[in-house]
Parts: structure tokens; sequence; C-alpha cells
């Protein structure tokens, strides 16, 4: 699965005559392969390169490309310099958004095309999700929640939060993962008011919140997903708080659709939050893009006032925080579609006492 020419069907267009490519994210995007390679693409050919512990690989799996291996002594400069005196290229893009000042540089020294910034024309393709994507993308949602049907056997009073993020990393990898999407986040009692809690050596009490956040890669693309459970018995002001995280993530899920922008949804969701009192503990927007990367644009933010297109794919995660209490986030992974939007993650949202 590459974008090779859904790259170079923009470049006209953007007034370019090749695109340089050699982000992490970008090389995979455009070639459907990584190896720590580089790609250039013109609107008539692409070329891919990479070094020899990848060539036999690459030749495998990259197609629509001349793909070759860089050799001792060479630099990813040079062979892209020799295309542009080749090609006569003179207006190269290139992904500013990835590249360091001192790469700049050197890029800008080892090539005589003018380098122009370019990382939009990737980053507007990478939003709208096509059905290889969006294929890959669901089965790695399928691993995370059978990897969330199963932890639920391992939670109870006197686990630590570091023993079931490791549980959770072993059963997804057991199931297909390549790896995490991000380092998993498990947060009990009153850890769970930190968003980001980092799993540490509590161990789990009767009468707890325990909020897991995780995800992981399949075919290079990520899923992620938020549960929260209770441990015993919970109170009426943890079944409150719940249950108003739910409806706020239900009103946000409702209001998503192609050609909303992410402050309408944002708010949607905000909103059922305020009105139950908690506005001031719901600090973090809505959801945000993940597909290559585990987050990408565009976003359920109240700052992204710009229209998100059908097939874009974003977390729906709201939350309540209460210092010294407990915390709750509910996250589903949804994708817009010009009605609407499709729920990709199926595990259960109603709480779950252990």
């Amino acid at each position: 699965m590459n974008h090779f020419e859904k790259i170079a069907a923009q470049l006209v267009e953007q007034n370019l005559d090749a695109m340089l490519v050699t982000s992490v994210p970008g090389e995979f995007y455009a070639a459907g392969f990584h190896g720590e390679g580089m790609v250039v693409i013109t609107p008539g050919e692409t070329w891919y390169y990479t070094d020899s512990r990848y060539i036999e690989v690459a030749q495998q799996q990259v197609t629509g490309a001349h793909v070759a291996m860089i050799r001792t002594g060479q630099t990813y400069r040079q062979l892209a310099q020799e295309i542009v005196a080749d090609k006569g290229i003179e207006r190269m893009g290139f992904e500013d958004q990835y590249m360091s000042v001192a790469e700049y540089n050197l890029w800008k020294d080892g090539v005589t095309a003018q380098l122009v910034p370019a990382s939009e024309i990737l980053n507007l393709l990478r939003m709208v999700k096509d059905q290889g994507e969006l294929a890959v993308m669901r089965e790695a949602q399928r691993v995370t929640d059978e990897a969330f049907t199963e932890i639920l056997n391992y939670i109870k009073p006197g686990v630590a939060e570091c023993e079931i993020a490791a549980q959770l990393t072993y059963i997804m990898a057991s199931k297909g993962a390549e790896r995490n999407s991000f380092d998993p986040i498990v947060a009990c009692g009153t850890n769970g008011s930190k968003p980001h809690a980092v799993p540490g050596k509590d161990l789990i009490q009767p009468g707890q919140f325990v909020t897991m956040d995780f995800g992981c890669v399949v075919g290079g693309y990520c899923s992620d997903m938020t549960r929260t459970v209770a441990v015993g018995q919970p109170t009426d002001e943890m079944k409150l708080v719940y249950d108003t995280v739910l409806k706020a993530q239900l009103a946000g899920i409702a209001a998503a659709h192609g050609g909303v922008t992410g402050a309408e949804v944002h708010n949607a969701g905000a909103k059922v939050i305020a009105e139950a009192g908690y506005g001031a503990y719901f600090g973090h927007g809505f959801g945000h893009s993940l597909g290559i990367e585990i987050h990408e644009n565009p976003r359920f933010s109240p700052l992204w006032d710009k229209v998100i297109p059908s097939g874009a794919c974003l977390s729906a995660e709201p939350g309540i925080y209460l210092p010294g209490k407990f915390g709750v986030r509910i996250e589903d992974v949804i994708m817009l579609t010009d009605d609407g939007c499709i729920d990709i993650t199926n595990s259960p949202k109603e709480l779950i006492v252990l």
C-alpha cells in the first residue's frame, strides 16, 4: 500500500517539480514501507532509496518506484542531486514540519533545486484514510478491543498499575500487534485525575476506578482507546461522573460528520460536562486524528475552526478529572462520513463493575 500517485497528483497544483520525503511517517505513507530511507517523487517517476539493512525487503515490498540502495560513502543528498540534475528539477517540496534547521541547511547546500516547504501536501492527504488504511486501522482496533476484554480478568485488588500495563502490551503483541501505539496509561484511584499518568507500583484497591488508555500498531497504523472500570461498588459521585463523561462522548459523536469543524464537536461534548457542573475539570480537546502517528491532524478542539473532511479518523475522548479523588475518560475511534460517523471501537462503554 503506497501513495506515490496521490502525492504526484498534487505537485503541479503546488507548482512543484518534485517532492522530497525523508521523515519516518512520510516515508511510510508514501512508500508503504519504512527503511530509514528517502523518497523523491515527480509527476512521472518515483525513486526510493534505503540502505543495506532494508534493501532486500524494500525490493520485495515497494512497488511503483525505482528501488535502489545507498552505498557506503554516499549521502541521500548526493542521490537526490543526481535526480535533480538528470530531470531538471527546479522546485522541490520538502517536509518542513519534520526537518530540523540543521538538516535543512545540509539539504540546501546539497541540492541545486529550490527547497519549498510542502508538509501540507502529505498532511492533507493523510487526513483522509483510503480503504487500505481503514482496513488496517480496523484490525488494530479489533486487537485493542480483544485486549480490553481479556485485561478485565486481571484487574483486581492488589494488582499494580504497571502489571496491568505490561499485561496489555503482552496481550496485544500475542494477537499480532507490531508494537504499542504509545506507552499504555493505567491509573487507579487518585492517579486517575492525571490524564497522562505513568503506570507505577500503586496497587488497585476496592472502591477505585481504573482508567486504561492504550493502543497498538497493525500494518503501520495505530489504534487508540480508553476505558474506565470500577473495582468494587462505586460511590454515587463516581457513577454521576462516569455517566456525565459517557453522555458527553455520545453528544460529541452525534455531532461528528464530514464538513463539521473540530470546535463544533468539542463544544458539543464540553457543553454536557459544563452543564453537569464539571466544566473546570475537562481541560483537553475532545479528540485527535490518528493513523501512522498516534497524534495527527485534524483535531476535535476549540482551536480547530477548519472543516474536517469525510474519511478522517479521530478519537472521541472526553474526560473529567477530580484532583485528589479520581478521573474518568472514555475513548473510541470514529470515522467521519458525509452524514455522520462510524464508530470502529466495539468495546462496551457502560460502566463495568468488577
